[in-house]
């Protein structure tokens, strides 16, 4: 065999071999960055107002993970502590995450964007990654109950400890995938809820589609 002929049977086998390695490695990370979370269902599509007065849709978080949780602005109970959680998770993820924050009211009727605008300064939010969303009264339902699965309920008069104790919710945040899937409940008044959700969220954020 000539040293040509040999040659080019070398270079052949190299690339083959170089071929076949990146399949594997393609393999590889493609297994590697597939979240063992369960999908527990299906986000809805819905159309909602941020404190900026901008709409906001499903489709504008489309391809981004995201955290979901409900309060509203006149809360003397948890509302506070829960939005000071979620403020806390904004600051453990770089801004250039594909990772968006979702805060709905229960109670649009008095939390106008403005109101929730001046909410939300409070909690040092980024307007950009947080949205404290507002709207009418059945949208915000179709996408906390329905969808998201969140309770809140008006508490009735004689149970009201003072005037602005005017509902009962759930004081869990919502996980959802890139592509509208709930993967994950987190209870946000238990200890162990920063360092659960974030090692969650950053499976997420890795995970292919």
């Amino acid at each position: 065999m000539s040293t040509e002929s040999r040659g080019l049977r070398i270079l052949v086998w190299a690339i083959l071999g170089a071929v076949m390695l990146g399949v594997l490695a393609a393999f590889i990370n493609s297994s590697g960055h597939r979240s063992k979370l369960p999908v527990l269902g299906s986000v809805k599509p819905f159309t909602l107002t941020n404190q900026l007065g901008e709409v906001v849709t499903l489709q504008n978080l489309k391809g981004k993970v995201w955290v979901a949780d409900i309060i509203f602005a006149r809360c003397p109970g948890p509302c506070p502590k829960m939005t000071e959680e979620m403020s806390k998770l904004q600051g453990a993820f770089d801004a250039k995450e594909p990772l968006r924050f979702v805060t709905l009211t229960t109670h649009p009727e008095n939390d106008t964007p403005q109101v929730l605008k001046n909410y939300s300064e409070k909690f040092s939010a980024d307007s950009a990654r947080w949205h404290f969303l507002t709207g009418p009264t059945g949208e915000i339902r179709n996408l906390a109950i329905k969808s998201l699965m969140l309770s809140a309920v008006e508490k009735e008069k004689e149970l009201q400890e003072s005037e602005n104790d005017l509902f009962i919710h759930t004081t869990v945040f919502v996980l959802v995938d890139k592509a509208g899937k709930i993967r994950g409940y987190y209870e946000s008044l238990e200890p162990p809820f920063q360092e659960k959700i974030r090692a969650d969220i950053k499976s997420l954020l890795a995970e292919r589609p």
